[in-house]
């Protein structure tokens, strides 16, 4: 099959095959959220389907120990991985506090708790350190990659975690010549990669999975067997403080870890500087919390915070609108059709929706109920992120332990009710349903089924923003 994106071979760089790929996927709509795509492993439309593609494998059924990255994309795969009861490693976020941590299931754990196991929310929750000193035989390896070619050639989104991680295995024993190393990518992520551009430190791939096929490279180049140290400089020691762990390992062993004395001129991997600045079109990046693993998520601020410059009533019901998921293409839809930028930044920063054309004509809402008292409107809507159910508009009443979640149409808002069925938040259970006003026979048509009532004066229990008005039905329902 010949590739989808062409890549000219002279003078290509990495960062020139990275570009073209993440433009691609974004021109295209080829990827979920989190958007857009740039500086991201890609979450690729699709993922599900390739993830599935590692159990037929034979290499993934006799392994008893594989490692996964924490990449969105790849949540699948660490989902598949623990359904077949084998033994879970996910490297630590950039490696801050330590290389591995080994999921480790609740006792009887079914699929809905093995979902998220597999999520970043499950990495912090059902996992335990692995260390250096820890004996580790690694029988499978899975990345993500931006760019491979079919010969095994990867590229990465240029900070070199996977690579390093890689190295650093080698350096501890917990692989070998015989770790195979299995990445998952769309089939538009397929491109001729010039062999020049692959280096030493480069880790490459002996399977590539897609949507569509599964491709054994046969792969020439070797793997990393080490860290490169020349590679590396104090600074991201500094940054990374496992490796000066290692470095003195292996300089009480007698290897030569003769660090390199400056940050490298280009923005290859392993440099923390990060993408060079590209002169060329590059689409503005929304105000979206981080989800591929490598970062951890940061708290959304915005009307909770109170952020927005426009002032409010005293007693105006305030909307918490996220940036993500469906909400967040919708907004892009409406930045497209030309609506001014004052209109777009109250959008983006969770004001409150005073303008009807701002809001589809009908919703379908989700109740939840019991949200444990404490508990953060951007907890709340980590927890969605995860579960791949960010509404178009979230109504928080944490005070009433219970939220109000609208999306576009009833089968969006199935979909995430399904996917919020069993929703544990800080060790409470929390309800999920179709709010009262929805369970009709015939749900009325015309304008949003959702009407405000008078602004509850109960005081907030914490830094969220309380937010009131649901339609009467819905507050006999959280009532009962």
């Amino acid at each position: 099959m010949d590739p989808v994106i062409k890549i000219n071979p002279a003078g290509a760089t990495k960062w020139d095959i990275r570009q073209k790929i993440w433009d691609y996927i974004e021109d295209n709509n080829l990827a979920n959220f989190p958007r857009p795509v740039h500086n991201r492993i890609p979450n690729f439309k699709g993922a599900v389907q390739a993830c599935n593609r590692l159990t037929d494998l034979q290499e993934f059924k006799s392994s008893q120990t594989i490692k996964i990255n924490p990449d969105r994309p790849q949540q699948h795969a660490r989902f598949v991985t623990l359904e077949a009861h084998k033994t879970l490693l996910v490297p630590t976020p950039r490696l801050r506090s330590g290389l591995f941590n080994k999921i480790v299931p609740p006792e009887g754990a079914n699929k809905e708790k093995l979902r998220v196991c597999s999520s970043s929310q499950g990495v912090k929750e059902f996992s335990v350190p692995i260390g250096l000193e820890d004996k580790v035989k690694v029988d499978l390896v899975v990345v993500g990659s931006v760019a491979v070619s079919e010969k095994g050639f990867r590229i990465g989104k240029g900070e070199g975690f996977a690579d390093l991680e890689y190295a650093m295995m080698a350096s501890m024993g917990a692989v070998d010549e015989s770790t195979v190393v299995v990445t998952v990518v769309h089939d538009c992520q397929m491109v001729d990669i010039p062999e020049e551009l692959m280096e030493p430190h480069d880790l490459t791939v002996d399977y590539i999975l897609t949507p569509s096929r599964v491709i054994k490279t046969n792969c020439h180049l070797p793997k990393p067997q080490g860290i490169i140290w020349t590679k590396l400089y104090p600074e991201k020691l500094e940054k990374i403080p496992i490796l000066k762990k290692l470095l003195a390992l292996e300089e009480q062993a007698g290897k030569d870890v003769t660090l390199g004395e400056a940050p490298p001129p280009s923005s290859e991997p392993l440099s923390p500087s990060g993408p060079p600045k590209n002169p060329t079109r590059r689409r503005p990046r929304q105000k979206a919390a981080r989800q591929d693993g490598r970062d951890e998520p940061k708290e959304e601020k915005g009307a909770e915070a109170g952020q927005n410059a426009r002032p409010r009533p005293a007693r105006a019901r305030k909307e918490s609108r996220g940036s993500e998921g469906e909400g967040a293409e919708w907004r892009r839809r409406r930045g497209q059709n030309g609506k001014g930028a004052k209109e777009r930044s109250s959008q983006e920063t969770g004001g409150e929706v005073g303008n009807p054309n701002k809001m589809p004509l009908s919703v379908t809402t989700v109740y939840l109920g019991g949200i444990p008292t404490g508990l953060r409107v951007s907890e709340l809507k980590t927890s969605l992120r995860e579960r791949d159910a960010a509404p178009l508009r979230l109504t928080w009443q944490g005070a009433q332990h219970r939220a109000f979640l609208d999306y576009s149409d009833p089968q969006v808002a199935e979909k995430a009710l399904e996917a919020l069925q069993g929703l544990n938040l800080n060790g409470h259970s929390v309800q999920a349903e179709l709010a009262k006003s929805q369970r009709r026979s015939k749900r009325p048509t015309g304008p949003s089924n959702r009407k405000p009532e008078p602004a509850t004066t109960a005081a907030p229990t914490s830094d969220d923003t309380e937010v009131a008005g649901s339609k009467v039905e819905d507050q006999k329902q959280a009532e009962q």
